[in-house]
């Protein structure tokens, strides 16, 4: 690996890492302000692969939906998240596996620990971002969490993961 991929690699990193601490912290203004026009954010279910057009999905939201499902967080009636859950991920083997000089395809894996009233819950995930420099800095173009457990009924899952 040499000094231009060690330093991409540490900007990706720090990128996800910056990311995660707003999804915990529930800035999710800030968070949304990652995601570029054209953003898709999408948690399968039932396995990892597969057409989001053609099978169900946890979440697929495009660009508005990312906005709107932000919006209702500000309404103070997501009831389901009244209080929010106290949140802390941890994030670990941050990889690119491509550059094609638009996009990056980075993958991660996810820890997330949610404290809620009915109970603590883990989630683990594998993250596949497809990240885009915009106005130079990086943003979101793309974000699939594979939940370790997605094949299996959920609990609610009113925090955005």
């Amino acid at each position: 690996m040499n000094v231009e991929d060690l330093l991409l690699h540490h900007e990706v990193s720090q990128f996800i890492y910056r990311e995660a601490r707003h999804q915990d912290n529930h800035e999710y203004d800030a968070w949304e302000a990652l995601w570029t026009d054209d953003g898709v954010y999408w948690i399968p279910a039932n396995g990892e692969a597969g057409d989001p057009e053609q099978e169900m999905s946890i979440i697929y939201d495009n660009r508005s939906r990312i906005a709107l499902r932000v919006r209702q967080f500000h309404t103070g009636k997501r009831y389901s998240q009244s209080p929010r859950s106290p949140l802390r991920r941890v994030i670990s083997n941050v990889e690119i596996l491509e550059n094609d000089g638009t996009d990056l395809v980075v993958t991660a894996n996810a820890i997330v620990f949610e404290a809620h009233a009915r109970g603590d819950t883990i989630w683990g995930s594998r993250n596949e971002y497809r990240l885009r420099r915009e106005d130079g800095v990086l943003r979101m173009a793309g974000k699939k969490v594979v939940l370790t457990n997605n094949e299996r009924a959920l609990y609610s899952m009113a925090f955005l993961i």
